[in-house]
């Protein structure tokens, strides 16, 4: 490894241009709370050291501004990311892949946010939505796809039971992703987020609410370290 330099500073930002190489992926934006001017500066800095970019947490004004840096930039509107992967890419496909399993409909924005960064760090993922326990057949249904994964990404919101249930089905890792969605005694996340702390299943970790970004991060490490 290259001896390490101070990052690059302005606009009262620090690009990290070494992280690719200590951690295997490079500084990733989060556009919330960023001007589309730091974003594009970010985005140009990350660019001339790395031949791919994620930014999560991003509107049409964050996908112009990056859009306007590399015009191979594409906008994930579900998701809310902005991917640009140059000529090449560093990050070839697994072998193994990641699942990423939602409860409800109502979920799949923070599992698009998971399934885009698992795809640019150069993952196969497959996607099962809808399955949640109010109708706990439609999981079971997909045996065979939980049995074949490396890691299942789960994600839910109301009571976050659907985590459980996966991890008391599966011999690999379960990353818990509790959502924001539900009614008021609900609190934002806080009871799925407990629900999926408190899990009896063994082998179940848990990221934060709505952190799909963290979630699909963490599948990519437990599926290259596999591969």
């Amino acid at each position: 490894m290259k001896k390490i330099t101070a990052c690059n500073k302005f606009n009262d930002a620090f690009v990290d241009i070494q992280r690719e190489e200590r951690c295997g992926f490079p500084e990733v934006i989060f556009c919330q709370g960023k001007t589309p001017e730091q974003i594009k500066q970010i985005a140009r800095k990350i660019l001339k050291h790395s031949d791919c970019l994620l930014a999560t947490r991003a509107d049409q004004t964050a996908y112009r501004a990056i859009k306007s840096v590399n015009k191979n930039a594409l906008y994930h509107k579900q998701a809310n990311c902005i991917t640009v992967q140059k000529g090449r890419t560093a990050h070839g496909k697994t072998q193994s892949f990641i699942l990423i399993v939602t409860a409800g409909t109502s979920d799949i924005p923070v599992a698009e946010e998971a399934r885009v960064t698992a795809e640019i760090m150069g993952n196969k993922v497959q996607t099962i939505y809808d399955v949640g326990v109010a109708g706990i057949h439609r999981v079971l249904t997909h045996s065979e796809a939980l049995r074949k994964a490396r890691v299942i990404i789960v994600v839910a919101g109301m009571e976050g039971a659907l985590a459980s249930v996966v991890g008391g089905l599966v011999d690999k890792p379960v990353i818990a992703v509790p959502t924001s969605v539900g009614y008021g005694a609900h609190f934002g996340g806080i009871a799925p987020l407990l629900t999926m702390l408190n899990s009896c299943a063994a082998g179940v970790a848990v990221v934060n609410i709505d952190n799909g970004f963290g979630a699909g991060y963490l599948a990519s490490l437990i599926n290259k370290v596999h591969n």
